[in-house]
């Protein structure tokens, strides 16, 4: 079976028996799974570390590609709460939505999701050494967007709204202590996490942002240039450690 692409339906399968299975097919030295009638399955891919494609027909359950560490997996659909949980490497790109705390502690790797996402996306994200996880967000986001967030990179592009119309999460970047956010277009000061602070872009992050908006668009279909084409909003920690007046003695 090495090297084939292997198709399964897992119509009422419980999520056990789906990662067992895919386990065995990865040991086996399958390259590409297509599972079929994907619905609610959860930890679909948890902890798998082979460089494997995975693409997901219907709707996975909570915590897609938790501990994932090198797999590409693709989701034709929508993707419930806490995917990519404390994912350490690999990509998860998803032709829809995604739900709650989308990111939760990750690592390494990258997330791309087409649409929109739900609450506290990329809560605790954090970064080490050479291993710097990305999320880019096609639509908008609901409230607590990179709270307490530690490290890594948010760009939320806004596709899915009405023309002219603004993002509306609040409490964005609250507690955040590392990384950046990219928000396209314009967000009030309201808005805004007490710990986070509007930075001016450089030339770095104009470089970064035309590379994973590129890859965005190769993947989605759109037009990258148009995407481009209007200002970011760059959001940035204003310290290190913003609570730490707390617990000094």
């Amino acid at each position: 079976m090495e090297g084939q692409k292997l198709k399964l339906d897992v119509s009422g399968m419980h999520y056990r028996e789906l990662n067992a299975r895919l386990r065995q097919m990865v040991q086996n030295g399958v390259q590409c799974i297509e599972l079929y009638n994907v619905c609610g399955q959860r930890y679909i891919a948890s902890n798998l570390g082979k460089p494997v494609e995975i693409h997901l027909y219907g709707t996975p359950g909570n915590d897609l590609a938790a501990f994932m560490d090198g797999p590409r997996i693709i989701v034709h659909g929508n993707a419930q709460d806490g995917c990519g949980n404390t994912m350490n490497s690999g990509e998860v790109v998803v032709h829809g939505r995604a739900g709650d705390v989308t990111g939760y502690a990750m690592r390494g790797g990258r997330i791309f999701i087409r649409d929109d996402v739900g609450y506290r996306v990329g809560i605790h994200m954090k970064e080490y050494q050479d291993q710097r996880p990305v999320i880019v967000i096609g639509g908008t986001a609901q409230p607590f967007l990179g709270e307490y967030m530690a490290g890594g990179v948010l760009v939320v592009l806004g596709l899915t709204l009405a023309p002219g119309a603004r993002h509306t999460a609040t409490y964005i970047g609250t507690g955040m202590h590392g990384g950046v956010m990219y928000l396209r277009g314009e967000v009030a000061d309201h808005q805004l996490g007490r710990e986070v602070a509007r930075m001016p872009l450089d030339e770095a992050d104009r470089a970064l942002l035309a590379q994973l908006v590129g890859e965005y668009a190769a993947y989605f279909g759109c037009d990258a240039e148009r995407i481009l084409d209007q200002p970011f909003t760059k959001l940035a920690p204003l310290s290190s450690r913003p609570y730490g007046r707390l617990y000094a003695y």
